[in-house]
């Protein structure tokens, strides 16, 4: 009945906050957790603060042991059952009793007993949040008073509260502290029908705070938590911690959190977030010019071996792609990808897998370049088996003529040999490598990426294919800042960079022409109106004079990347979003057929931390024509 499946989402709440912990347990261990609102907790005046949902949190002992709850009281709140568990695991560790202090002989046997446990500045009190009553008789019992400034903390609890008690809750704590500060971090998920619903109450929460007293309100999410209210050297010591290249997972989660203050009887008044407004700049909406259709690409449903992200996916010649690399689904596990896939179209486009001749690791890798040099021949450029490598150089893809007429024939991969000049080119990831012209000439030409030992990169170079050895040509114009997971286009004979992130990791909007003149190249920047909307890992393609951007992260919450059009005659920039299912369009591969004005999308995904990996199910069409036929 309804009782037993309340009392099954209550265990599935309180179980949420023991998973929290060890992930918090993972940040503290490699240095991550740092408290930016400790300074909130000095002085000498008496305070209390009143964390609701506490779980498993170690905030009292953080505090406590560091000096800093002189004539302050905490009190914790959750589940009966979880102070009760939180109660016995105090009791069985020394340092953690020994910081609670002498109970008198009655604080841990009673959490067992009337469900709560009191010390003289700590209280873990078990009761239900959306009791108010029981709430607001517990917390009496055991001490609090209103008459102190109090200091209310919520850690992702709300969502899981219906939203006629969680207002209530924040209702009643105005009403009922005259002084006190109110901390909510909160989690939002845009695009699904209930993350809809979700970022509309907490878009209008800020609003209902004031009207209920809270007199100072602000919020933003995590992202630009991360960038305006950490500091920059602090921002750098956690970005060297360890080696990270799930920059995507990062960002996308954090533009799905929010941490929001607000205060009322605070002298001076509290406002510790952004001070000019209560709505985040990464949440305004992005302007719309249309749709984008999509469907199922008919024939690739259901082949495994697309399912994957961070690989690439090359037109070899006409009805024919070559996906390479990248981490996904082989022999019904999770790996990084060997098989190299050859997608060919007759009547309908059909999917066939080729294990190289080659079988050493070297075929295995992430984030690396595929450029066709012939019907037969492709080069891979770098790429990466996990953050901490060293790059993995550069290989020959072969193919048969015959390759994509009735299967993918046999496909043999050579580590290719390098001259000395152009190793430096090979060790990298996440770079652009692009087809350019000089003096009649062919190069390739490979800019940015990152390294094992640069997070980010701002070097080219030029490589001419057959003998695979760097050309000093000379290149002019104010240079391009460090970035990688950018896009870069062949265009006239140059190079069009689009995107990125840059060295403080955020997304860039810029874009830049590498024009061909006589005695070399030249930078130049290309103004879009409006201006681009800055983004990474998205990928690129040109069609008369057309730039056209395919997915991508951004900083805007309330939106994803779909489709963007930029017109290199005029600079005009037009967003197009993607009526689709929910797709990931990031780490994926996108290939442009002119003729059918379509955008064959492959792959995209990637580890989005506890919460699983997630890879696109099937290839998607998407259908360029009307938009095109617009500009």
């Amino acid at each position: 009945g309804s009782g037993s499946r309340a009392v099954s989402l209550s265990r599935q709440v309180q179980g949420t906050g023991g998973s929290s912990a060890v992930s918090k347990c993972s940040a503290a261990a490699r240095g991550y957790i740092q408290d930016r609102f400790l300074r909130l907790l000095a002085g000498r005046r008496r305070r209390r603060i009143l964390s609701l949902g506490a779980g498993f949190d170690s905030l009292y002992f953080r505090l406590k042991d560091m000096g800093l709850l002189q004539h302050t009281v905490v009190y914790e709140v959750d589940f009966p059952d979880v102070a009760c568990q939180k109660a016995a695991l105090i009791k069985g560790v020394k340092e953690l009793s020994a910081l609670v202090g002498d109970a008198g002989g009655e604080g841990l046997g009673m959490a067992f007993m009337e469900d709560f446990f009191v010390q003289n500045d700590y209280k873990l009190l078990g009761v239900d949040l959306s009791e108010l009553p029981e709430l607001e008789r517990t917390l009496e019992e055991a001490g609090l008073s209103n008459k102190i400034p109090t200091l209310f903390i919520a850690e992702v609890v709300l969502t899981y509260m219906e939203t006629a008690r969680s207002d209530a809750l924040i209702q009643w704590a105005a009403e009922r502290f005259p002084r006190a500060c109110f901390l909510l971090y909160e989690q939002v998920q845009p695009q699904d029908p209930f993350g809809h619903i979700m970022q509309q109450h907490f878009r209008q929460l800020s609003t209902a705070l004031r009207s209920l007293g809270w007199t100072e309100c602000s919020v933003m999410d995590m992202n630009e938590f991360f960038t305006c209210c950490i500091p920059e050297d602090e921002q750098q010591r956690v970005q060297t911690l360890e080696p990270f290249d799930e920059y995507e997972e990062w960002h996308l989660k954090c533009s799905h959190y929010f941490v929001l203050a607000a205060s009322k009887g605070m002298e001076p008044s509290w406002t510790p977030l952004s001070p000019s407004g209560t709505v985040p700049r990464h949440a305004g909406p992005v302007g719309v010019a249309g749709s984008v259709p999509a469907a199922v690409c008919a024939g690739l449903s259901g082949v495994p071996g697309l399912r994957r992200y961070g690989h690439h996916s090359v037109l070899v010649k006409p009805n024919v792609i070559v996906t390479t690399g990248g981490f996904g689904e082989e022999h019904g596990q999770h790996c990084r990808v060997r098989n190299v896939h050859l997608l060919s179209r007759h009547s309908r486009w059909m999917a066939s897998a080729a294990l190289p001749s080659c079988t050493t690791a070297v075929s295995e890798r992430l984030y690396h370049t595929v450029s066709r040099l012939s019907d037969t021949l492709a080069l891979v450029v770098g790429g990466r088996t996990s953050p901490s490598s060293t790059g993995l150089g550069m290989l020959w893809l072969k193919f048969p003529k015959t390759c994509g007429a009735s299967g993918p024939g046999d496909v043999s991969v050579e580590l290719a040999s390098l001259q000395p000049d152009a190793e430096a080119a090979a060790l990298r990831w996440r770079h652009s490598t692009t087809e350019i012209t000089f003096k009649g000439e062919q190069y390739l030409f490979v800019y940015g990426g990152r390294s094992a030992l640069q997070p980010v990169l701002r070097d080219w170079h030029f490589l001419h294919a057959p003998e695979l050895s760097c050309a000093a040509i000379p290149v002019d114009g104010p240079v391009p800042e460090s970035r990688h997971s950018h896009s870069a286009c062949s265009w006239e004979g140059g190079v069009l960079i689009a995107g990125g992130l840059g060295a403080a990791e955020q997304p860039l909007g810029s874009v830049f022409l590498l024009r061909e003149l006589e005695h070399g190249f030249k930078w130049q920047t290309i103004e879009t109106h409006p201006p681009l909307v800055p983004r990474y890992s998205h990928t690129a393609h040109v069609h008369e004079g057309k730039l056209l951007l395919v997915g991508g992260v951004w900083f805007h919450a309330s939106s994803v990347p779909g489709v963007t059009v930029i017109d290199l005659m005029t600079g005009l920039c037009l967003n197009y979003v993607i009526n689709v299912w929910p797709l990931m369009l990031h780490n994926h591969s996108s290939v442009f057929l002119p003729d059918e004005k379509e955008l064959l999308v492959i792959g995209g995904g990637g580890n989005c931390f506890s919460f699983g990996t997630h890879l696109n199910p099937e290839p998607v069409l998407l259908s360029l024509g009307s938009i095109l036929a617009s500009h």
